[in-house]
């Protein structure tokens, strides 16, 4: 059993507090793997630039802490008030991505204005704008369901919407977040019910506008052709994808040992960060790489599965709103996981709950006690007298 319920006495009558122990003890693990690899992948890194070879595992540790207290007070929230202030947080997140773009306020690392500068603290503003927009394609979804269901401008709109925000994150660039944002905004769209025709017509458009955006920049376009044979220039556009398939291969079935990477050796650039699937399948061999996927495969799916509660409760919001953290999350693991095995290109994105991210981590942390929300709010609907049964009539989710 997965629930934990607490009483709680509330005007006269007995409540109670309950959360999946499920969703929390896949979340933990998946942390906890990530602190010990970042750890792993960070100490030649950690002791040339600061001489304390666990600097980063004390980091991500802080980093944890602030995301668990994150996603407890996120989990205080009604999902009913978040329905209602949808639109002010789509708002919200233009603003964040403007604001990152202007001088001065934009902090830019490596060619690329991400991140606001708050404190001392780089805050990447993508990751939170993400998924204010993501609860607005959820609302979206509940508020002009019947249009979404019948029209293809039901369905045009929100795409609209989304194809908006993806271009602010090009123009950063961060070509990744764009690609996980538009792709789990679709994919909620066509779960609560748009027209199949519509959106295999819309698919093949996207995919004909960010092909156009991939070859309209020499960057992107250098990237794309030297995932497709890095060996061609292993010394330069090649050089992250052949030293991540150098480390990938060396892993053999169980590996090479906890702590025993070559490639971390200042081989493999961004070790703990982007390629730190990388480190993890060649020191813990396709035996890691099996159980890491096996935990994502099961947090995806039992994230669905509380979607699936809070539909069959009649909470639609709610259900979408799951949906769109299981899709987003599914989405930035297959990305990550591609891009470190050359199956795709090389994008600049984290494998959520594991590299060294400080934006990233906090904000799954806070996304997963969202998720914890819906799950507490289904079953209480579900278990009460007055519970509406009645399913979406969109796909369900």
């Amino acid at each position: 059993m997965s629930t934990l319920a607490l009483p709680l006495e509330r005007a006269g009558r007995r409540d109670a507090l309950r959360l999946d122990w499920m969703v929390i003890a896949l979340v933990l693990a998946i942390v906890l793997l990530g602190l010990v690899m970042v750890t792993s992948a960070s100490i030649s890194i950690a002791s040339r630039e600061s001489g304390e070879a666990f600097i980063y595992l004390y980091r991500q540790l802080v980093l944890a802490a602030t995301g668990l207290v994150c996603a407890a007070l996120v989990f205080c929230v009604r999902t009913d008030l978040l329905e209602r202030i949808s639109g002010p947080l789509a708002v919200a997140a233009g603003a964040l991505l403007l604001l990152v773009l202007l001088p001065g306020i934009g902090h830019e690392v490596n060619g690329s204005r991400r991140w606001i500068r708050l404190a001392g603290f780089n805050f990447q503003v993508s990751e939170l704008a993400r998924v204010l927009v993501l609860i607005y394609v959820a609302s979206y979804a509940v508020r002009r369901e019947a249009e979404l269901r019948t029209t293809f401008l039901g369905l045009l709109q929100p795409l609209g919407v989304l194809g908006l925000f993806a271009g602010l994150l090009v123009v950063e660039p961060d070509f990744g977040a764009a690609c996980v944002l538009f792709v789990s905004g679709f994919g909620v769209l066509f779960l609560a019910g748009a027209r199949l025709r519509y959106v295999l017509v819309l698919t093949v458009g996207a995919l004909g506008i960010g092909a156009l955006i991939a070859v309209n920049s020499a960057y992107r376009l250098r990237r794309l052709t030297g995932f497709l044979d890095p060996w061609a220039d292993p010394f330069d556009t090649g050089f992250q994808l052949t030293q991540s398939l150098i480390a990938i291969g060396r892993g053999q079935w169980f590996g090479v040992g906890l702590g025993g990477s070559v490639q971390k050796l200042f081989y493999l650039p961004e070790a703990h960060t982007d390629f730190l699937f990388a480190v993890l399948a060649e020191e813990l061999g396709l035996f890691g790489v099996l159980l890491t996927m096996g935990l994502f495969l099961a947090l995806v799916w039992r994230v669905f599965t509380i979607a699936r509660l809070a539909a069959e409760a009649g909470l639609k919001f709610q259900a979408w709103l799951a949906t769109g953290f299981a899709l987003w999350l599914g989405t930035q693991v297959l990305i990550n996981i591609g891009v470190n095995m050359g199956v795709l290109p090389t994008k600049g994105l984290t494998l959520p709950l594991m590299s060294y991210g400080r934006s990233s981590l906090i904000v799954t942390l806070a996304w997963t006690g969202l998720v914890l929300r819906v799950y507490h709010e289904a079953t209480r609907q579900v278990r009460s007298p007055t519970a509406m049964r009645e399913s979406p009539k969109g796909r369900s989710p």
